[in-house]
């Protein structure tokens, strides 16, 4: 019998570092993630995210995620790629770390992206699983650059990616809610990376992935 690890290579992959994971998003996972995220994931009156998906009822909030997360699990392709991996701790999903690109085989440039659930937040999870995914995209995957952003007011987020050592890499000019907000670019490039001081982190099921990705 054909299993889906064997069709589905992304399934198979897990990033480890001490006792947190890196894995795929499936069905059982993916509902905790979208419970979690209804639970809440930052006060009312702020947005980190491009888009209020966050905001609503706790079954709206649920929805958004289990949507979003059915459209892009098959976001995958060597020219266009988005990557969502649950973050796992003895078993209980913590959040999400992402990471996207676009012809990736010749630009080899990701961004990430994540969030943690309201209850796990202030625990010294961001830096870790950030950490684990650009481990993935570097060492794993071959990136030679690594991009992020954070608009202005999301200080907690600026302060892991400048704690990790990226470089400020400009300004962009975006619509948020119907007001014009700053976000703040940053870039690692894999000589950078190189640098960075970091806990034991391993892979497995990266080979496959490097074939369905065209690596």
């Amino acid at each position: 019998m054909t299993a889906l690890t064997d069709l589905w290579p992304v399934a198979d992959l897990r990033v480890t570092c001490g006792d947190l994971s890196l894995e795929f998003l499936d069905d059982a996972r993916l509902v905790e993630l979208a419970a979690l995220a209804g639970e809440g994931i930052h006060d009312p009156d702020v947005l980190p995210f491009n888009s209020p998906w966050s905001k609503g009822t706790p079954t709206e909030v649920a929805r958004r995620v289990l949507a979003y997360q059915w459209a892009v699990r098959g976001s995958i392709e060597p020219n266009s790629w988005r990557l969502e991996l649950a973050l796992v701790r003895d078993g209980e999903v913590l959040g999400v770390q992402g990471a996207f690109a676009s012809d990736f085989p010749v630009t080899r440039t990701a961004e990430t992206g994540s969030w943690l659930g309201r209850r796990h937040q202030g625990h010294g999870l961001a830096t870790p699983m950030r950490l684990m995914m650009l481990h993935l995209l570097f060492e794993g995957l071959g990136a030679q650059v690594a991009t992020t952003a954070a608009f202005a007011d999301n200080a907690a987020s600026q302060a892991v990616t400048r704690r990790i050592g990226y470089t400020p890499n400009g300004l962009d000019r975006v619509a948020r809610e119907g007001a014009a907000v700053e976000s703040r670019r940053f870039v690692l490039s894999r000589a950078d990376w190189a640098r960075v001081p970091r806990p034991e982190i391993t892979l497995s099921g990266v080979e496959p992935v490097r074939e369905l990705l065209g690596l």
